[in-house]
C-alpha cells in the first residue's frame, strides 16, 4: 500500500527502511544515500526527486524531504 511522504524524519526513515516498506531495486537505494547525508551532520536535508522536478523539489512542491 503505497502512500506519497513529502517529509520524512530521519528516524522515521530509518524505521521504514528495517520493517522493509521500501522496494529494494526502487526507491530503497535512494531513501539509503538520503538518510545517509542527512545523518551525516546536524541540521542536514535530503531531497528525493526526479531530475526534471529538481527545482519544484527546492521549492517544497514535489519530491521527499528527509530531515535529520
Amino acid at each position: 500500500n503505497e502512500q506519497w511522504l513529502d517529509k520524512l524524519s530521519l528516524s522515521d526513515a530509518e524505521q521504514f527502511m528495517r520493517e522493509g516498506h521500501f522496494a529494494k531495486g526502487s526507491m530503497l537505494p535512494k531513501v539509503e544515500a538520503a538518510a545517509s547525508f542527512a545523518r551525516s551532520r546536524p541540521g542536514r536535508k535530503a531531497l528525493i526527486t526526479v531530475l526534471n522536478k529538481a527545482k519544484e523539489g527546492i521549492e517544497g512542491k514535489t519530491g521527499t524531504v528527509i530531515e535529520g
